[in-house]
């Protein structure tokens, strides 16, 4: 089984049809222009840009300092800065996200003690399967990239309590834009990737962006092929009317992929010395991605401030794997003990999104206020196939892993081994109320019916959900450059896991209570917020047995669960801007505790505090010399691992110290338009592991460097 335990993710595909929309700025008229704007200037835009705004936690188009949620923005120079070319690594810099890898091609994340699951493209809700990222996803295709922490009541309504993930695509701007970026590094890393914005006319653009990455890596066989391709038109008929239309493909080809990943310890419990480079793989493994999406979207200023849109967006996500998986606990004085198994796994995911939505100002008691409301309908299908083979696999001693001695074996017959679907609907609406100059307030809804049917792995996947979610937002400027706010908001997990009498979970309750302080400084250069908050979930699916008894309520070797509550609390701190003209400064502070409903600590490998800062400082007298940093810390986690006992019978705890990691960068014009610059990451080559949300682990990757040469126009 490819996904094992398959059925603790099935909750999450539902969130593969969450549609959800960037609302047109309440602010202004036309968001389009706003972003070919933003996207147009030359000066130096930091992470988290004070004044932009953004429209993923509330529909509504406000600014950081006017949301009553936390909020973070990578933007565009950062990713540049700082050659963050995939999600993964984007991620692993953003306040309060934590990014667990536990294979090569398949990877995690959290937020606040909680999986993240909801992942938008423009506001539309294009979530991960299972709330996994299969592959890099490349950020050659984005302009910037922002994160609620938090449930999302009004533009989600489904999920956890952790946080939603927007990605922003680039679009045409005014006048013609181009630059190229070449780059090489470690591990014999080349790159190459193009951007270009050409009008086409006094009315129509066109943005088409390529990029080609090919690179081995630190572990044993693995080696990447990635191709990226996007692109964007836009058509201005009449001052009113404006039509959007796009397409990007992603293929991610990968060779030498762990699936699962290395045992820690031999049989006596006792860690096992391997080398950064180890893996579990072989050559002949693989796991090539192809995503594909389209859209499509009418935009209409109706007059007066309103303006009506229409998206409708079609996703297909391809996916082929020769996988290998080790398992075992080898012997001490041998080396040998590890078995394998092995399969081909071709799978195919359509997604079928469509949202109209409509957004003015309204003027009650004397002020006016901003509306926004919308429906959305979406349907997913999934076809999953398996072609296990029964070929016994042993590893050879843990000393010989790298030295290719485990032969391809053979498959049986190739069988339908899931087929399923997924309907949402949902009808949305938020409004920015202004009681008065200091006080406003944000509030909406989100009501949604799922249906599901099919079957994944001999489980049934019929459900039939609906629930409304509210949200609550409240903001009181003290002094024109400090804010209090407070939120409240809920959302649900449908369900399809079933309980020790065979009987469907009931959806998971999550909620979200956040207050803090937000402000700006520095004449508005810099942004800093502190936050308190607590999230709740209640009657998560947590595996708890397999049935066994052939006259009981369960299919023999299916797996059941039970209904637990979760909560965390914890604070955050956060700033994002500019000291001076010339020194940036981004990142936070995020400390937190999981307990069980006994008070217990729960989900031990993730970690409870982080630290993630990046600056840059720029000369330009000196050419633009620009150097830069950024900081990722971490306090140490662990894992009990009970299949495996030490020598007085007690399970093993696998334990990650805390660590530090520091990348470094510098960058220098050496003619008009051209830029070099050179990226060093894990500069003092900390050995650490990449995640313990499995119990098995393989090393993160040690020091690399790469080197880029760009050009614009």
């Amino acid at each position: 089984m490819k996904l094992a335990p398959r059925q603790l993710l099935l909750a999450s595909t539902l969130l593969a049809v969450a549609p959800a929309s960037t609302l047109a700025a309440v602010a202004n008229p036309d968001p389009a222009a706003s972003d070919e704007q933003d996207q147009a200037k030359g000066e130096i835009v930091v992470t988290g840009t004070i004044e932009r705004q953004s429209s993923s936690a509330t529909g509504l188009a406000l600014t950081p300092r006017e949301t009553p949620q936390s909020v973070t923005i990578i933007d565009r120079q950062r990713i540049e800065d700082f050659a963050l070319t995939n999600i993964n690594d984007l991620l692993d810099q953003t306040v309060g996200i934590n990014v667990e890898r536990v294979e090569t091609d398949r990877t995690y994340f959290n937020s606040r003690g909680f999986d993240v699951s909801n992942f938008q493209v423009d506001g539309i809700g294009l979530p991960l399967f299972w709330g996994i990222q299969f592959g890099e996803l490349d950020t050659a295709l984005f302009d910037r990239v922002e994160t609620v922490r938090g449930a999302n009541a009004i533009m989600t309504g489904i999920g956890n309590p952790s946080a939603t993930i927007n990605y922003v695509r680039k679009r045409p701007v005014d006048g013609f834009q181009a630059d190229a970026t070449v780059q090489a590094g470690s591990w014999g890393k080349w790159r190459g990737e193009a951007d270009v914005s050409i009008p086409l006319g006094d009315t129509v653009a066109a943005r088409l962006t390529y990029a080609h990455e090919e690179r081995d890596t630190h572990l044993d066989y693995n080696h990447v092929n990635r191709d990226v391709f996007g692109a964007v038109i836009s058509w201005d008929v009449t001052p009113q009317l404006k039509l959007t239309a796009g397409y990007s493909q992603q293929d991610n080809d990968a060779d030498g992929v762990m699936w699962g990943a290395l045992p820690l310890t031999y049989s006596d419990g006792t860690r096992i010395g391997l080398p950064v480079s180890a893996s579990t793989s072989a050559d002949w493994t693989y796991w090539n991605v192809n995503d594909q999406s389209a859209f499509a979207e009418i935009g209409y200023q109706l007059g007066g401030g309103w303006s009506v849109k229409g998206v409708f967006t079609y996703k297909r996500f391809e996916e082929n794997a020769k996988l290998l998986y080790a398992f075992g606990y080898p012997d001490k004085a041998t080396g040998l003990g590890v078995e394998g198994s092995s399969g081909i796994y071709p799978s195919i995911y359509d997604q079928y999104l469509g949202d109209f939505y409509a957004s003015g100002p309204v003027k009650l008691f004397g002020r006016e206020h901003q509306l926004a409301f919308g429906v959305s309908t979406a349907r997913s299908d999934a076809l999953e196939y398996e072609d296990f083979s029964n070929d016994a696999i042993v590893y050879p001693p843990v000393e010989d892993w790298g030295k290719g001695l485990i032969p391809e074996p053979s498959y049986g017959n190739e069988y339908l081994a899931a087929d399923y679907s997924d309907r949402l609907t949902r009808v949305y609406g938020a409004a920015h109320l202004n009681f008065a100059d200091n006080l406003k307030a944000v509030v909406g809804a989100s009501a949604m019916w799922i249906k599901s049917t099919g079957y994944s792995y001999d489980t049934d996947q019929s459900r039939k959900n609906n629930k409304v979610s509210p949200y609550l937002g409240l903001l009181f400027d003290l002094t024109k450059n400090v804010t209090l706010y407070a939120s409240y908001t809920d959302i649900f997990n449908p369900q399809v896991e079933v309980d020790s009498d065979n009987r469907k979970l009931d959806p998971a309750q999550g909620s979200s209570l956040e207050g803090g302080i937000k402000s700006t400084w520095f004449d508005g250069r810099l942004y800093a917020t502190a936050s308190l908050f607590r999230a709740k979930q209640k009657g998560l699916a947590l595996f708890s047995g397999v049935f066994t008894d052939p006259d009981g309520p369960g299919k023999v070797g299916n797996s059941f669960y039970e209904g637990v509550d979760t909560s965390s609390k914890g604070f955050e701190l956060e700033v994002a801007g500019r000291i001076t003209d010339n020194w940036s400064l981004s990142g936070g502070y995020t400390g937190f505790e999981v307990e069980d409903e006994a008070g217990e600590r729960t989900r031990i490998w993730i970690p409870r505090k982080t630290l993630k800062l990046a600056t840059t400082w720029v000369e330009p007298r000196l050419n633009d010399l620009k150097l830069g940093a950024q900081l990722r810390w971490q306090n140490d986690i662990h894992y009990v691992d009970t299949g495996v006992q030490d020598v007085g019978g007690n399970d093993v705890v696998l334990k990650q110290k805390g660590y530090a990691v520091v990348d470094l960068m510098a960058g220098i014009r050496l003619f008009d338009r051209v830029r070099a610059t050179a990226n060093v990451r894990n500069v003092t080559n900390h050995k650490y592991l990449a995640s313990l949300m499995w119990g098995q682990a393989y090393y993160a990757a040690p020091r690399s460097a790469t080197l880029s040469l760009s050009i614009a126009y």
